[in-house]
């Protein structure tokens, strides 16, 4: 409890009411008139002092809250945007995304397939001693385009839904799913846990990622085209809808076969109609993530301030309506997971755009 202006004068009680057995233990039994005097004084002396500092000591303030003062709140206000530029910039992973991915291109361009095949699993979990160049750029350009889901819009948009909760928040779930988030013996349980969360987590950021891929790519209509069509024949329903889109935009195909584990898969091919994958179109897939996350950032920041002066009721609606749609993604995940380990062991990579994938042991998959 907090002291109140009255304390000083308890405080000189207190002390008197001490005093007086003290002089009587000093003074002794020889000279008790002396003492009962000394203490008559001395208790006579606080009484009166307690007596001035009461009549002088202002009221007591109100027990109420405090309302802070301006330059407390201009401080507050400093400390979270420091605190969110903080966690943006540890959660957010599209610069380091498309310097991997330029540094594959660079060797791939200089012919170099052996230094390719070691920058990729930086990216992705796939086999690069199976990949020709041609294929390790295809490769590249489906990791560029499902990690600035992941590693850039998905972030953005939970940190402006929930501020720097959000952004940590879906982070982990992100992370957890590169690192655990494998169908095999040891993970069978917590890693099905981890997938089928991420899909739930990551189900909004994929289509805001997808839509701005359409309005930021060379070729809007392609981009919508290939979406609408192929974004719900890949095995991820997150996964899908972004590489389809970014595939429309740049014109290429995606998708096909596929090698993990010394293991093939063939996948639906996303835009059947575009050019295989060339090495420059790395560089291009590297340059429309920047334009996808230079739209999502400001997306983000637009939205937090709506969000934050948003009712309850309206805040609980779109609640509703975003795990309503992550609910049917994480649906469609089961389903599409029974089948695939109906027809076989169904691979969904995983990269995390700031952090290296763990390499997949033998008889070990991503669901």
């Amino acid at each position: 409890m907090a002291p109140t202006a009255h304390a000083p004068a308890a405080t000189v009680g207190t002390l008197a009411g001490a005093i007086t057995p003290t002089v009587g233990a000093l003074a002794g039994a020889a000279a008790p008139a002396a003492v009962r005097t000394l203490t008559h004084a001395t208790t006579s002396t606080a009484q009166a002092l307690a007596s001035l500092i009461r009549a002088a000591a202002p009221a007591p303030a109100p027990s109420g809250p405090r309302t802070p003062t301006p330059a407390a709140r201009s401080l507050a206000r400093a400390a979270e945007v420091a605190l969110t530029a903080a966690a943006t910039w540890s959660v957010i992973g599209g610069t380091s995304l498309c310097r991997e991915a330029l540094t594959i291109q660079d060797a791939l361009a200089a012919g170099e397939l052996d230094a390719a095949r070691r920058r990729l699993p930086h990216l992705c979990g796939r086999d690069p001693q199976a990949l020709d160049g041609q294929q390790i750029a295809r490769a590249v350009v489906e990791s560029v385009a499902e990690n600035t889901s992941d590693a850039v819009v998905g972030a953005l948009l939970w940190g402006a839904l929930g501020g720097v909760p959000g952004l940590v928040g879906f982070r982990a779930v992100n992370t957890l799913d590169a690192m655990v988030g494998h169908r095999s013996p040891r993970y069978r349980r917590f890693g099905w846990a981890s997938a089928r969360l991420d899909d739930v987590a990551g189900w909004p950021g994929a289509r805001l990622t997808a839509a701005l891929a359409v309005l930021a790519g060379p070729d809007p209509r392609g981009a919508l085209r290939a979406w609408r069509a192929d974004g719900a024949a890949h095995p991820s329903p997150n996964a899908g809808p972004v590489e389809a889109s970014f595939a429309g935009a740049l014109g290429v195909r995606l998708g096909g076969t596929l090698a993990y584990g010394g293991r093939v898969e063939h996948r639906p091919v996303l835009n059947a109609a575009g050019r295989p994958v060339e090495t420059g179109d790395i560089a291009r897939a590297a340059r429309l993530s920047r334009r996808v996350a230079v739209l999502a950032l400001a997306t983000a920041v637009a939205a937090r301030p709506v969000l934050r002066g948003a009712g309850p009721t309206a805040r609980r609606r779109l609640a509703a309506a975003v795990l309503l749609g992550a609910a049917g993604a994480a649906r469609t995940g089961l389903r599409r997971g029974a089948r695939s380990a109906g027809e076989g062991p169904a691979v969904r990579p995983r990269a995390a755009g700031s952090a290296r994938v763990r390499p997949l042991a033998a008889g070990e998959d991503r669901p």
